[in-house]
């Protein structure tokens, strides 16, 4: 059960998660131009109007299921552990790849400022110092990403102010010449790749999902809004006024990287153009602490369902999982270190996971609506938002998959993808097939090495225990007296998706109820024909008198000793008189 401390305020939330996606405009209003020329600040509007629909569905999802995990929570309650660990693999890919281009790139702003600075080196320090920050806790992490979100907010606001000023007095001239430019192809093609590329502007999205527990009530539906204020205003307009300042075919040749220092310099002269520059620091540094903290929460949530080993629970005296920041802190420099520096490399790992789970989100709230029609929500986003915005990530995806890379040496995106994603998932497949591999290996060591059985006898019986231990753990489900057809759902669900030989069936009945007792009867019938069909799994019925509350819950959990995330419930309907997060993680199977 974890510790409830101060939640995040808005403006704290906003910010861990703003930053990542706001920082974009840094690099998304030059990336949009290269594809689209003059018709970038579209395309960046066409993205505003998908991530609109995307506040829809994620308000829905997360506000029915409010815990962390994003997609991975999402597709837990409504389809397999298979499928919830594929959407994980894709986010824990995406935050290794912002957290490491992140950094470089901030490093790269900074070297620009100043020669001296070693990139490298300065990118694991500053990927450390963010570690430290994160095991600190997300209150502290919160203060400093606060900070970050303020300064960058006001540096863009400036840049926008001196940008206008300097049209008003020096013409539109450029924007005229640019605006008579022919773009590569036909404007259907420009626009198409444009989009594509323009995505990546929503990428941090998706991060608020995975540590909404830590977040005030009411607050993540606060910070969807914001972000998609703030992308939706800064980066379409940034684009037009780069283009109403600077011609298009320096911004391809010249300031593709620092488009944005060069608009503060044109503007506003070499104080603004260094404002800029350091707000690029710092922000990006933002973009870093926004994969820790979002990485904390997804793999939390992955280890309390059994995914990964109980070993990165561990927390410190801050609540905070450091075990899981110092793995991730050491997987992004080992990549950094492998692509030594040359992080453009990890660029379509970043694009292909980051559309990819946005397109999964939008899956499960399809299977949402499909599943789990009678779970509770606020806010509900209609079909045709939903399938607009799964239309509109597939495009993007097709885009970025079907792009060449700017150097002919390079490989293609997703190739690059497969190379860091095959590993991640086949390490997921094994971690959920664990016991069955463990029995194989048990087969070998009785049939292959009989005639050294002696020597492998200790591993037989630690490989034994581990079994017997994965095995015990216990497992509830609570009936309002099911019929027998869902009773064999619930077991079918635990034998595919659990390693469990125990399941207590618990019904709670009210003592004035004239027909509980017919219910008892007609369950403890049902409950011996399913101990025929399933000898595997050791069913204990249990019948309490009183009434289901998460009080009880609670009760129940301590008092046998199972995690209330091992207890399972059928989906409630519209007068459950509880919320599915007062349960404390209950989860939903049928």
């Amino acid at each position: 059960m974890k510790k409830q401390g101060k939640k995040l305020g808005e403006l704290a939330a906003t910010a861990i998660c703003g930053n990542d996606i706001s920082s974009s405009v840094l690099y998304v209003s030059a990336l949009s131009i290269i594809y689209a020329g003059k018709y970038a600040w579209i395309t960046l509007l066409i993205v505003a109007f998908i991530l609109y629909l995307f506040r829809k569905i994620y308000s829905e999802v997360v506000c029915a299921l409010p815990l962390n995990g994003g997609a991975y929570n999402a597709l837990l309650n409504t389809t397999s552990k298979f499928m919830a660990s594929f959407a994980a693999t894709l986010t824990i890919l995406s935050y290794m790849a912002t957290s490491v281009i992140s950094a470089n790139e901030a490093m790269r702003y900074l070297h620009s400022l100043w020669n001296a600075e070693p990139v490298i080196p300065a990118t694991i320090t500053l990927l450390t110092l963010f570690a430290l920050l994160a095991i600190l806790g997300i209150r502290e992490s919160s203060k400093v990403a606060t900070g970050i979100f303020i300064f960058h907010l006001t540096s863009m606001a400036l840049l926008i102010i001196f940008v206008i000023k300097y049209l008003l007095t020096s013409g539109f001239d450029v924007l005229y010449q640019n605006w008579e430019l022919p773009v590569e192809g036909s404007v259907t093609t420009a626009i198409f790749l444009g989009f594509s590329a323009s995505m990546l502007g929503i990428s941090g999205f998706e991060s608020s999902a995975n540590y909404v527990e830590e977040q005030d009530k009411g607050v993540f539906v606060k910070t969807l809004k914001n972000m998609w204020i703030i992308v939706s205003i800064i980066n379409p307009l940034m684009a037009f006024l780069a283009i109403s300042i600077v011609n298009i075919p320096e911004i391809k040749e010249l300031h593709s990287d620092v488009l944005l220092s060069q608009m503060g310099k044109i503007s506003g002269g070499n104080w603004l153009h260094w404002v800029i520059s350091v707000d690029a620091v710092i922000v990006l540094s933002g973009a870093v602490l926004t994969s820790f903290v979002g990485v904390t929460g997804l793999l939390e949530r992955m280890t309390l369902d059994r995914i990964l080993p109980p070993f990165f629970l561990k927390k410190n005296k801050r609540n905070s999982s450091y075990r899981i920041i110092i793995l991730f802190l050491l997987i992004s420099i080992s990549v950094l270190l492998i692509t030594k520096g040359k992080v453009e490399v990890l660029a379509g790992v970043y694009t292909i996971s980051f559309l990819s789970v946005m397109g999964l989100f939008a899956i499960g709230n399809i299977l949402l609506k499909v599943k789990r029609r009678k779970l509770p929500r606020r806010y509900k986003a209609t079909w045709i938002a939903v399938l607009i915005a799964l239309i509109g990530v597939t495009i993007a995806l097709t885009g970025n998959i079907l792009m060449k890379p700017s150097d002919p040496d390079m490989p293609s995106n997703f190739k690059i993808f497969l190379e860091y994603f095959i590993p991640g998932i086949i390490f997921i497949i094994i971690m959920l097939n664990r016991l069955t591999i463990l029995r194989m290996l048990l087969y070998l060591l009785r049939n292959i090495f009989d005639p050294i059985r002696e020597a492998f006898l200790k591993m037989h019986v630690s490989i034994n225990r581990t079994i017997d231990r994965i095995s015990s753990q216990e497992f509830v489900f609570f009936t309002r007296g099911d019929n027998i057809r869902n009773l064999n759902q619930v077991m079918l669900y635990i034998l595919k998706n659990e390693s469990t030989k125990k399941l207590k069936l618990v019904t709670i009945v009210d003592e004035n109820d004239e027909n509980a007792k017919k219910t008892v009867e007609s369950l403890k019938k049902d409950i011996e024909f399913l101990d025929k069909e399933y000898p595997e799994i050791s069913i204990e019925f249990v019948k309490l008198t009183g009434k289901f509350t998460p009080e009880l819950v609670r009760e129940l959990s301590k008092k046998w000793n199972i995690p209330i995330n091992f207890m399972f419930i059928g989906s409630p309907g519209d007068h459950f008189p509880y919320r599915i997060e007062e349960l404390g993680g209950v989860r939903l199977i049928i």
